[in-house]
């Protein structure tokens, strides 16, 4: 059971990472966002969790005063309240809440990063800024499945799409919906599910039930802590 660097486990991309301006909206408004709110993270946000990890949680983008203010993704925010209860329940991690990088949290067998690592305008990253940020995706796949990965689980359908796109694979043939789980061709599973949002739990389109139900089967599959 790793818990050991729970945040970013490469310490020259991650650096490279908190510099990468290749999204010029982007980094635009993180800049305003820096000036608004000077004691926030404000920057690319890495992914954070175990590192021998089997499974790969993949959101959509960092919040403005979650991940964007916290610097750890779904931390701080509504998003993170149902993922990370979730994962505790599950014995994914140490503890129910997920409030600040400081308040001691670990994961287990799991990992989580988003498809795109800074924070978008109204929370909506543009199609070419997914692709653009792809390549971070792509080598934390590559990392992960080095390390033994055995299953990604998608948030929402941008994550889905991003992460088939860092896998080199065709959309058409891995349709998302919720509660999906696909067996790649390299043996990789691939799972869907409703993002942890606000407007998808307070809407009842995403329940407690829907996504303890997702997470069960993953933990079934891949032998997860239970």
């Amino acid at each position: 059971m790793t818990i050991l660097h729970q945040k970013a486990h490469n310490p020259a991309s991650n650096s490279f990472l908190e510099k990468c301006r290749k999204c010029a909206r982007l980094a635009e408004f993180l800049d305003t966002v820096r000036i608004q709110y000077p004691d926030y993270y404000a920057k690319p946000v890495p992914s954070f969790g175990d590192l021998s990890a089997k499974l790969l949680i993949i959101g959509l983008a960092p919040g403005m005063h979650g991940a964007n203010r916290t610097g750890r993704p779904f931390t701080g925010d509504f998003a993170g309240i149902l993922l990370y209860q979730t994962l505790y329940k599950f014995g994914l991690a140490s503890r129910s809440e997920s409030i600040a990088v400081e308040d001691d949290l670990h994961l287990y067998s799991c990992r989580i990063t988003n498809a795109v690592k800074c924070l978008p305008p109204a929370n909506k990253p543009q199609p070419s800024e997914v692709r653009q940020c792809n390549a971070y995706l792509a080598a934390e796949i590559t990392d992960f499945t080095a390390h033994g990965g055995q299953g990604i689980l998608a948030l929402g359908n941008v994550a889905h799409q991003a992460g088939l796109m860092a896998l080199g694979l065709k959309m058409k043939s891995y349709p998302f919906s919720h509660g999906a789980a696909h067996i790649l061709p390299s043996g990789l599973r691939f799972y869907d599910s409703y993002h942890c949002s606000r407007y998808n739990t307070q809407t009842k389109r995403l329940t407690q039930k829907m996504f303890e139900q997702v997470i069960a089967r993953i933990c079934a599959d891949l032998a997860l802590i239970t």
